[in-house]
Parts: structure tokens; C-alpha cells; sequence
């Protein structure tokens, strides 16, 4: 596995990745790699919701965080909810020191940001694959803190697994279920005008972004002046992050990235470490023609 990469190949490094040294940091933190069938990390009460669940299944029920519309154009494209999975874990950021005076990004956070999620998406798309569906859709990725420590963190991925009604085979390249995080409505959507998601994207980079030194400070004072330091270091977080998430697109052999969304925040770290997230659904055409369904004028009838 490469550096910040699920899916791609280990060796092809990108720009503003960490080298072999990194990488092999990462490969001793015993990272879980999606395995078909796998239940690791799962506690017993899980495995046990599961079994619940393939029960249900059997006689027809099923659970979702769809809302009314979502579900039926869910079911209108083709496919049925299964059941509601999810992935945790809780992880341990470690420490990293910056210079107050040097713009860098913090690999050693980077990376633990990045592999808590990988976990979590991973454990969900296993509970996906033990339901026999062939996607998640609707995921949400989320982050919890608990007092029991300030470098503790719990991640989620939670989302509702379907499976197409007609037994057309939807999954990623590989056989992993797809993960798409767009709404219902976009799911049916994109299905209608000839595409289809083959999985969640995701390229991160927590930065520490320096501090104006004090003669700077006091040369800007009443004036209207770009703040150069500071406008690099984002715009080089950002890329590192953009970058990251089209290398996982392009692993999934993906024809291009919908509902790109970029995040930020600082986690507690400080004001001057921020982590840039990029995340978007990869999608593939299913057919050569992607027309578009006019829209219908609706009208409220309640007054």
C-alpha cells in the first residue's frame, strides 16, 4: 500500500508524498487492506448484527438513513436497500513538531488522518460485501473526540448498502463494493444519464502553515498587502490533498470525479496546523450517450 493511496500501486510515488522511509512507517502500523469475506476488526456484537441482518434480508427487511425520496429513487434506479453498515475506528494521532517560521506539511498527522478513515471505509465496505451488495451509497465520513484523551479520535463511515434488483454486477474494479457519497437523488441521477460511481475518493494533507515574523508584522500594519506566506501554504495544501484524491480516482480506472467537496479544519491542533480533505465520487460511463431528463414543473398543493 502507498502513501495515502487504497487503492493504487505501492511503488508510483506522487508528487509531495512521503519517500520509502514514510512508507514503511505506514506498512508497520498494520493497516487493514479490503479483503472479500473479512470480518477483522469486527467485535462480536457486530458479527452479530450482521447475522441479524442477512435474516432480515431473507424476509424481505431492510434498514436505511435514506430519507422517503431518496429511497423510492433508489429503488426507481434499479436497486434495493439492504441495510445500514458502518466502519469505526478509533485511532491515536501521534505528535509532530514544526517550525513556527517554516511553512510543511505534517506528514506524520497526514497519515493518521488518513488510515483511521481507510479503516473505517474499509471495515463498511466489508459489512457491505457480507450482505451480498453490490455498493453503499449515502456514505458519510465523521469524526468523534471523547474525554478519555486529546489525541484520541474516532472515525465513522456509515452508509446504506444496496444491491441492484436486477442482478447486474455494479461493484469496483477488483470486486469491492462501490461507495458513492451523493444523496439519493444525484445516485438515480447519474444512473439515468449513463453513469454509474465505482467508489469514494479521498487525498488529505494536515499543514503547518508559519508564522509572520514580527518586523513583517509591523511593515503590514494599516496597509491593504497579500499575505504571500500564508496564500502558499494553503494552495499548496490544497493540491497535495486534490492531487491525492485524483490518484485514487485514476487507480480506479474511473472516467472522472463528481460532488468534489473540500474541507477544513484544525482538529484542536492549533490555529497554524490545518488538515485540507478532498473527497468526491468516481464515476465510469455505462453508455456512450448521457442525456439529460428535462425538468417537470411541480406544484405544492398545500396551500
Amino acid at each position: 500500500m502507498g502513501f495515502l493511496d487504497r487503492l493504487g500501486d505501492p511503488n508510483q510515488r506522487q508528487p509531495g508524498q512521503a519517500g520509502p522511509a514514510q512508507q514503511q512507517d505506514v506498512a508497520d502500523q498494520g493497516q487493514h487492506e479490503y479483503r472479500a469475506g473479512s470480518l477483522e476488526g469486527l467485535p462480536d456484537s457486530g458479527r452479530e448484527r450482521l447475522q441479524r441482518m442477512k435474516q432480515d434480508i431473507a424476509r424481505g427487511f431492510f434498514t436505511s438513513d435514506l430519507s422517503v425520496n431518496e429511497f423510492l429513487l433508489v429503488k426507481e434506479a434499479g436497486f434495493e436497500p439492504l441495510g445500514l453498515v458502518l466502519g469505526s475506528s478509533i485511532y491515536h494521532i501521534g505528535f509532530q513538531q514544526a517550525n513556527w517560521n517554516q511553512n510543511m506539511e505534517m506528514q506524520v498527522l497526514t497519515q493518521a488522518m488518513y488510515h483511521a478513515r481507510e479503516l473505517a471505509m474499509t471495515r463498511m465496505e466489508e459489512e457491505a460485501d457480507q450482505l451480498g451488495a453490490d455498493g453503499v451509497v449515502g456514505v458519510r465520513l465523521t469524526i468523534g473526540r471523547y474525554d478519555w484523551g486529546a489525541d484520541l479520535a474516532e472515525f465513522i463511515a456509515v452508509g446504506t448498502a444496496v444491491k441492484h434488483a436486477g442482478g447486474e454486477l455494479h461493484r469496483a474494479p477488483g470486486g469491492r463494493p462501490f461507495t458513492s457519497d451523493l444523496s439519493g437523488q444525484d445516485f438515480s441521477t447519474l444512473l439515468r444519464a449513463g453513469y454509474r460511481p465505482v467508489g469514494l475518493v479521498m487525498g488529505n494533507c494536515v499543514y503547518h502553515v508559519a508564522r509572520q515574523g514580527m518586523m513583517q508584522s509591523m511593515r503590514n500594519i494599516g496597509r491593504n498587502v497579500e499575505m504571500a506566506n500564508f496564500t502558499q501554504a494553503l494552495y499548496d495544501a490544497r493540491e497535495l490533498a486534490m492531487g491525492r484524491m485524483q490518484a485514487e480516482a485514476e487507480a480506479l480506472q474511473s472516467g472522472g470525479l463528481v460532488g468534489v467537496r473540500l474541507n477544513q479544519a484544525s482538529h484542536g491542533w492549533g490555529s497554524h496546523v490545518i488538515e485540507f480533505m478532498a473527497v468526491a465520487t468516481a464515476v465510469i460511463p455505462t453508455r456512450d450517450d448521457h442525456t439529460i431528463e428535462k425538468p417537470a414543473l411541480v406544484l405544492p398543493l398545500n396551500g
